[in-house]
């Protein structure tokens, strides 16, 4: 076996900042309170902002960060399913089903920031959005928003079970490489490119500014 870096820092900075704004998104937002819905508010807008960053890095991120490298069709992930017991076959980065996971949750995290923007509680809150569409829209959108986060909690749900299945059943550590950013893989597995540091610190930091600055931009002056 030998030790591949996979996974860049700026992905792993994402996983693992995102993991924590979900955390402050679910409590906040079934917390409720006027205050506390300011934190959710803030949360949302910084969940935005890595989804838009996640897309970005999609394209022109590190090897393994590119959904050209890591999103297959209905083949290879059916042939996945029926190697899940393969120890000797580890995915270098996403696997196939992997990937999938990935697309569906980045898909239903943009559906919740976005509806976000234009929703209306009725009470005392309102999306900085919503003054831009119909009153009748604003509560569809809001009840999206509302109904949604039990999707993304789902796929949550999902995603840590899959995690704890490769870890027993293929003996994947897959926690553990996206903290270190470390894949052990066998001597015959050919190595793909790993990610250039100064490239990735340097060109992950612009792509967040300018994630971030759209956001701000969106819901200042929109």
């Amino acid at each position: 076996m030998k030790s591949v870096r996979v996974w860049d820092i700026p992905i792993r900075l994402f996983h693992w900042i995102l993991v924590a704004l979900l955390i402050i998104s679910f409590y906040t937002g079934l917390t409720g309170g006027f205050e506390i819905m300011d934190y959710h508010m803030l949360s949302g807008y910084c969940v935005l902002t890595l989804v838009i960053f996640r897309i970005v890095w999609g394209l022109i991120g590190s090897y393994h960060a590119r959904f050209i490298n890591f999103v297959k069709g209905p083949v290879s992930v059916f042939s996945h399913l029926l190697q899940l017991k393969d120890k000797s076959s580890p995915s270098q980065g996403h696997n196939p089903l992997g990937a999938l996971s990935i697309l569906a949750m980045l898909l239903v995290l943009l559906i919740q920031a976005s509806t976000g923007l234009f929703a209306n509680d009725d009470i005392m809150l309102e999306g900085p959005l919503a003054y831009l569409v119909s009153y009748d829209m604003s509560r569809t959108l809001t009840a999206i928003h509302k109904s949604n986060i039990w999707v993304i909690g789902g796929l949550v749900s999902l995603h840590i079970v899959a995690i704890a299945c490769y870890q027993f059943i293929r003996g994947e550590p897959l926690l553990k490489a996206m903290i270190t950013g470390n894949k052990s893989l066998p001597d015959q597995i050919s190595s793909t490119p790993a990610p250039n540091l100064t490239r990735e610190i340097v060109l992950g930091a612009v792509t967040l500014t300018i994630s971030a600055a759209f956001v701000y931009a969106v819901i200042t002056f929109a």
